[in-house]
């Protein structure tokens, strides 16, 4: 490989994106749009679930109980219904998510019995926050009835206990367990992997189209020369949108950085060259700027966001697509983004991500010169 011949193809390639200024502000803004985008609107908390309360009872003890929903931070009182012809109307019409329902009794059964039964309706159309919601009120539910317990046997024995299991949880990592700071590396993955791919999947698949590619033909440079040649001013480029994406996340949204800011470089550099190099194979194999960019971005989009652990769980995904996603780079990526970003952990735990992300970067390089053939046909 000739030092002098890959500096020129660089240098052809970086005067084309110069003098291309809409192709160069879209492959800078839109990495900082899509993260703006998806950064505030995307979000896996559930919080002011609008709420209907239907207190047949409206004694201290109901009231109480109705308070410590309202002042939760998961539930906003959306409106007091007399019956359940309102609370059907507010969970069709999407006014209430939840609507809780004490009894006339209440007050009555818990002096008297010890028990008493309340109702929760939600509309569960969205199940996954239906069953967030569900989980928030059995928590403020058993917390009520905790607190009857022990002033019950207060009275008793002259107060001085406890309860019989000081339950003290602690979370590391996410102490807040704010889900922005779970998505915000995953997000960055995932749209470095597709600007990426894209960046690349036009310029090969140009020059056949424009008709340059015959004088490149012509010239001694070889394909591996091109390769890189067309590979390294891209690489500059995604290095620019990943250090955006990256001070948006520090500054912007508040995620911490724990870990190794050397390693997370060298992670984010063989990332980049695998994702280019994906672009790369496609324009070359395509020939075509339409099907290229076409299968970019159904080989990185779709792929990144519902295979790489991302949005779902791959441990809840059924085994034969568990065993396709170890061929999604991105999986790999977004656990070194947040073993470095969340956890400040290093390569003794995150070598085998590190070494499949590494072989995925190198297969697709060699892929891409092994493909170029300098040949009309």
């Amino acid at each position: 490989m000739n030092t002098r011949r890959l500096c020129a193809v660089c240098r052809k390639e970086f005067i084309h994106i110069r003098r291309d200024i809409r192709s160069l502000a879209m492959a800078v803004l839109v990495p900082v749009v899509l993260l703006l985008l998806f950064g505030f609107a995307l979000t896996l908390d559930v919080k002011n679930v609008p709420l209907a309360v239907w207190d047949q009872s409206r004694t201290p003890a109901s009231r109480e109980l109705v308070s410590r929903f309202t002042g939760s931070e998961y539930f906003r009182l959306q409106a007091s219904i007399t019956g359940y012809a309102e609370a059907r109307r507010l969970l069709d019409s999407g006014g209430a998510l939840m609507a809780l329902v004490i009894p006339v009794d209440f007050s009555a059964r818990l002096e008297s019995e010890g028990t008493a039964t309340v109702q929760v309706l939600l509309d569960g159309t969205d199940a996954n926050t239906a069953t967030l919601a569900r989980g928030y009120a059995e928590g403020i539910v058993l917390g009520y009835s905790q607190n009857i317990l022990l002033e019950r046997l207060d009275r008793f024995t002259g107060g001085g206990r406890g309860v019989p299991v000081d339950f003290r949880p602690r979370v590391w990592y996410n102490a807040e367990l704010e889900s922005r700071h779970y998505i915000i590396p995953g997000l960055i993955a995932v749209i470095l992997m597709v600007i990426a791919a894209l960046l690349t999947s036009l310029t090969v698949s140009r020059e056949w189209e424009t008709g340059t590619m015959e004088q490149l033909i012509a010239t001694p440079v070889k394909g591996t020369e091109l390769v890189l040649g067309k590979l390294i001013p891209y690489c500059v480029i995604g290095a620019v949108d990943a250090l955006l994406v990256g001070f948006m996340g520090e500054f912007i949204f508040d995620v911490p950085l724990r870990g190794s800011i050397p390693l997370l470089v060298a992670a984010v550099i063989v990332f980049l060259v695998g994702a280019l190099s994906q672009g790369l194979f496609l324009s070359i194999a395509t020939r075509s700027q339409l099907l290229s960019s076409q299968l970019a971005i159904v080989t990185t989009y779709l792929p990144a966001l519902l295979l790489s652990g991302f949005v779902f769980d791959i441990r809840n995904m059924p085994t034969v697509v568990q065993g396709i996603t170890y061929i999604i780079p991105t999986r790999y990526f977004i656990t070194l983004l947040k073993g470095i970003y969340l956890k400040g952990i290093g390569l003794d735990i995150l070598a085998p991500a590190a070494l499949m992300m590494t072989a995925f970067s190198l297969l697709m390089v060699g892929l891409s010169i092994r493909k170029f053939r300098k040949k009309m046909v």
